[in-house]
């Protein structure tokens, strides 16, 4: 025979279910870690025979772009990692830049385009600069992660 809960007889039913006995608190992790940097990364696919001409604007542009940045404070570091081995439609570059935190992202439009227009001499120029990168790569998607510290 099924028995069915009355609504008050679920909601006690419920709320002991929710709460654990001392032993079970006592056998929960003690957290043994904090947040760190936070990591932007993206899977880049250069087109054919174009590797050169991406590492390039790499070691130019988008480089001075992150010194800016890491003057600014905001970028901890960045990478340029060469994947050996891509699969068709798979990215041969991956580019990863880690900021110190969160907040970084969270910046008005014009202080985000006056940094791009230092580097790229200005806006309209940056914009030319980001239609030209299309005819050497293919953004194959991307990342944000957080670093994770151990604090014992």
């Amino acid at each position: 025979m099924l028995r069915f809960l009355t609504a008050g007889a679920f909601a006690l039913a419920l709320a002991s279910s929710m709460v654990a006995s001392p032993a079970a608190q006592a056998q929960s992790a003690e957290r043994v870690y904090d947040q760190g940097s936070v990591w932007q990364i993206s899977y880049i696919e250069t087109k054919p025979g174009m590797f050169d001409d991406y590492m390039k604007y790499l070691s130019t542009s988008w480089r001075a772009l992150q010194e800016e940045q890491k003057k600014a404070g905001d970028v901890l570091s960045y990478k340029v990692l060469a994947v050996d081995t891509p699969r068709d439609h798979e990215p041969d570059v991956i580019l990863m830049v880690e900021y110190k935190n969160m907040a970084v992202f969270d910046r008005s439009l014009a202080e985000g385009e006056a940094m791009t227009a230092k580097v790229f001499g200005s806006l309209p120029k940056s914009n030319e600069a980001a239609i030209s990168r299309e005819s050497i790569r293919t953004l194959r998607g991307g990342l944000g992660v957080r670093e994770m510290k151990f604090i014992k």
